[in-house]
């Protein structure tokens, strides 16, 4: 089973519409998910913020004004290296995934997503894993199902185990779940996934995400 993380996080909201912001402030707030310390509009406010506060995560939008996502999480992980992101998404903001995956952002999930969506992305990131909204997935999937370009260019020098561990890592299972599932030890899924970020050339584990997908490794 998946650890739960038991202290609530710090976080501090950033998106350039209020109501969105008090919106979730007050979800987050009533159902006792975060302790929300803080929120911005744009980038430029919550770096400001960052001066004074100290969140463990950020829920952090990509299009705003002043300041996008992009450039806010990679000043914000300059200044905090350890600060954990979860990047707010429209359906339309594809192009920015490969960027703010290279930037540092542990997770995406869409603006519409429910609250036990936002949980579950939430206690993964701060347990250490990487989170995707399956709904993005799909699209992605699909895109790259459409695309010419789309051709697989998978390594070869990828084990079948390595290929199982990053098929059970899309699926958003954590090390200790993949660990019960493919009956081996959590020290050896944790060995495996580091073989994989460096024979793809991954940075982290979203990146080997879309590198499955992209790969067509993975059905969601």
């Amino acid at each position: 089973m998946n650890a739960i993380f038991t202290e609530k996080p710090n976080i501090i909201i950033v998106d350039d519409h209020l109501i969105f912001r008090q919106g979730l402030r007050s979800i987050i707030t009533a159902e006792d998910i975060a302790n929300v310390i803080g929120e911005a509009s744009n980038g430029i406010e919550f770096i400001n913020l960052l001066s004074h506060l100290k969140p463990d995560l950020v829920l952090m939008d990509i299009e705003m004004p002043h300041m996008n996502g992009l450039d806010a999480t990679e000043k914000a992980l300059e200044i905090m290296p350890d600060l954990k992101i979860i990047a707010f998404s429209m359906f339309s903001d594809e192009e920015y995934y490969y960027k703010m995956i290279d930037r540092g952002v542990k997770g995406f999930i869409l603006k519409t997503s429910g609250i036990n969506e936002l949980e579950n992305a939430i206690q993964n990131v701060m347990m250490g894993d990487s989170y995707f909204s399956n709904e993005l997935l799909r699209k992605i999937i699909n895109n790259y199902g459409r695309s010419a370009n789309s051709k697989p260019t998978v390594h070869d020098n990828l084990t079948i185990r390595e290929i199982e561990v990053l098929q059970q890592i899309c699926l958003g299972l954590s090390t200790e779940e993949i660990a019960e599932k493919l009956f081996i030890s959590p020290k050896t899924v944790k060995s495996h996934k580091s073989n994989l970020l460096e024979k793809t050339v991954c940075k982290n584990t979203p990146a080997l995400i879309l590198y499955a997908i992209k790969n067509k490794l993975v059905e969601i």
